[in-house]
């Protein structure tokens, strides 16, 4: 009923959620980006009648690097509700710690320097243990870390109950597929909706 009155002018959006992220943001893979999981919950929001509207900004292959520079073409959007989920692929090349912490500190400053009343949100990351119990354990220490520091809403794995099940994954092993997606949104929806 909104989406249809949305499409008549007949109501606007009234706010803005910018989910920033890599791949998993993206929805690398699938055939339709409303399948990724901030479109599914762009559905979540519009079935409770509440007016957001979703801006999925997630960028294949982003390390938190670039994201630190891509935060930019964001500043003069409204955003009330930012969502961060980036660190995975540094984590995937073994970028060092502390630089990682380091990137996604400084695109949380950045966004609340451009939009000093939203609210935020991180979504966490972990890396295979392969990469050595030492950098697992570092890793891993970043999100909450981050989170506490910026007073920040938190989900800790944003692949909980994904990760490793080969039939909810692509044949890569890395990216979810549709059905992974809707566990992924389920699992960030939890946290955001207290936030609107």
């Amino acid at each position: 009923m909104l989406a249809a009155l949305r499409c008549r002018g007949i109501i606007n959006y009234m706010k803005n959620i910018l989910f920033f992220g890599d791949s998993l943001t993206s929805g690398h893979g699938l055939n339709n980006i409303h399948l990724a999981f901030p479109g599914l919950i762009q559905k979540k929001i519009e079935d409770i009648g509440l007016d957001y509207r979703v801006i999925n900004a997630g960028l294949s292959g982003e390390v938190t690097a670039g994201g630190r520079l891509r935060i930019d073409y964001y500043k003069n959007h409204a955003v009330d509700i930012f969502v961060l989920e980036l660190g995975a692929n540094d984590g995937l090349r073994g970028v060092p710690v502390p630089q990682t912490y380091n990137n996604l500190q400084a695109i949380i400053d950045k966004a609340r320097n451009y939009w000093p009343d939203c609210k935020m949100l991180l979504v966490g990351m972990l890396v295979p243990p392969l990469v050595g119990l030492r950098y697992f354990e570092d890793f891993m220490a970043i999100f909450p870390r981050l989170a506490e520091k910026n007073q920040m809403a938190f989900v800790p794995f944003l692949l909980e109950n994904v990760a490793n099940r080969p039939e909810l994954n692509q044949a890569d092993g890395v990216h979810p597929t549709a059905a992974g997606q809707e566990i992924m949104a389920e699992t960030v929806w939890k946290v955001l909706k207290t936030l609107l």
